[in-house]
């Protein structure tokens, strides 16, 4: 590969194996050393990092959660036997075990300064860390799998187009959506939140849901079509809440350097619910009531009463108002 800086100046960089790495390197352009050394400068000026929990590997961890949870569907050939669940069971605990030790050995921060922790000391309590809390995940599956079941229930009540569970299994981005958030909610709840982000965030780019899994969402849970759906970190959701496309469930304000993130940011989504498309919905004081209904397009900041339905009203194209309508009642 030739690159060329000038009109006159052309270096020859040879990518391939022969003449050994000492050679590939006399061969390095001014330039890229030049850049080389000035990302060693900012590394060295910031947090050092460590091995994180490889990408792919979570990934693989998806799939065989997926292959546990519904073998009927995501197993090629025969149905396994119960040998078989076993390995993909064995599987996937060590995967989580390698998973876990490398986030409990990075310790992901915002803090810019590193406290050293390699010892053997730490790397033993990564290790029972990572082990208890593998267990743990993997005797929540049984648990996750039922609720799960409502959630499927709940795409085929909710959705006169879904024919089957396995169509749903298959072929719905916010059934994916929500049996991935349910595993990555039992990390978060146990403490492995980067394992858990990246698995969210993995499927929020095939999907384009955002579940945080620091929310609490109940069962029987509904993602129509789904792409631009957000939930943020804090957001509790009821049982037999729907959801469709573009709906934020967010925060209010960004908390600024220095301030507490801690603290209830976003809403909160009662039980039987229904928020139609593009709707916003913000603030950790804001409570959508059992059973009320948000209209499209609306942007709510203010808690909205049980059985109430809310509107924007749009006659000749201009928002004119917001009718709150309590259950059962017209608008005038």
């Amino acid at each position: 590969m030739v690159i060329e800086r000038g009109s006159d100046d052309l270096v020859d960089i040879d990518c391939s194996d022969d003449g050994g790495e000492d050679a590939r390197s006399r061969r390095l352009c001014s330039d890229a050393a030049d850049a080389i050394g000035a990302l060693a400068a900012v590394a060295a000026r910031s947090r050092p990092l460590r091995r994180m929990p490889a990408p792919e590997r979570v990934g693989e961890a998806i799939a065989l959660y997926r292959r546990l949870l519904y073998p009927e569907v995501w197993t090629h050939g025969a149905a396994p036997d119960a040998a078989a669940l076993t390995g993909f069971c064995g599987d996937l605990h060590c995967l989580l075990l390698d998973l876990l030790y490398a986030e409990r050995m990075a310790r992901p921060s915002r803090k810019r300064v590193a406290t050293p922790h390699d010892t053997p000391k730490a790397r033993q309590g990564a290790r029972s860390w990572a082990r208890q809390t593998a267990d743990a995940v993997i005797a929540s599956l049984p648990s996750i799998r039922e609720v799960l079941e409502e959630d499927l229930q709940a795409f085929l009540d909710g959705d006169p187009a879904a024919r089957s569970k396995a169509e749903v299994i298959l072929c719905y981005p916010g059934f994916h959506a929500i049996e991935t958030y349910r595993l990555a909610h039992q990390l978060w709840s146990h403490g492995a939140m980067l394992v858990a982000r990246v698995m969210t965030e993995q499927v929020h780019g095939r999907t384009g849901i955002d579940l945080h899994p620091g929310a609490t969402i109940g069962p029987a849970f509904f993602i129509d079509h789904g792409t631009g759906v957000v939930v943020g970190e804090t957001a509790i959701i009821g049982r037999e809440v729907r959801l469709y496309q573009g709906v934020t469930i967010g925060a209010r304000s960004i908390p600024k350097a220095g301030e507490r993130r801690a603290g209830k940011r976003h809403p909160t989504i009662e039980d039987a619910a229904i928020i139609y498309a593009n709707a916003t919905i913000l603030g950790g004081d804001t409570i959508i009531g059992s059973g009320a209904i948000v209209g499209g397009n609306a942007w709510v900041t203010t808690s909205v009463p049980a059985g109430a339905r809310m509107r924007i009203d749009v006659p000749a194209r201009v928002a004119e108002a917001v009718v709150m309508v309590p259950d059962g009642a017209q608008p005038e």
